[in-house]
């Protein structure tokens, strides 16, 4: 098979904060909001690769800067970033609709997988355009020997 090389875009997803998403201190729990970061990574992901053949491998951290609240509106915006033989690393990146600093950002490393979920390869090959894509990517490479 032929490799496929893929210039970095954007999926945006969002989410909208609602009372059974938080915390006891009324902010955005933790949880929900790595449920919703790893099905943004998921995602963009999944526009290049079978959904199918697609398992979440690891979370790279999730760097929280500030909280949410009950009605915000959050706005996930994920690309992959990074291809290995079977693997394939989105950083996601979330904000406030509205807002200029991000939440949370982060990546998320999946693995593409045969029918009997052992590691394949996916023929990708991912080719930074921008600076901060070429950042992205070497941060990214550089997490696997981690």
């Amino acid at each position: 098979m032929e490799t496929k090389n893929i210039c970095p875009t954007c999926t945006v997803t969002m989410r909208l904060v609602k009372s059974e998403d938080l915390n006891h201190h009324g902010t955005l729990f933790a949880g929900r909001t790595a449920e919703w970061f790893v099905e943004s990574g998921f995602i963009a992901v999944a526009s290049l690769l079978n959904p199918q053949n697609v398992v979440c491998l690891k979370i790279h951290g999730m760097f929280f800067t500030k909280p949410a609240k009950s009605g915000d509106v959050l706005k996930f915006s994920s690309k992959v970033v990074f291809a290995g033989n079977s693997s394939i690393t989105s950083y996601v990146h979330v904000e406030n609709n509205g807002g200029n600093k991000p939440l949370v950002d982060g990546f998320v490393t999946f693995i593409h997988v045969d029918g009997n979920t052992r590691p394949a390869p996916h023929h990708l090959q991912i080719n930074p355009v921008s600076e901060e894509d070429k950042r992205l990517y070497e941060e990214a490479k550089n997490l696997k020997s981690k």
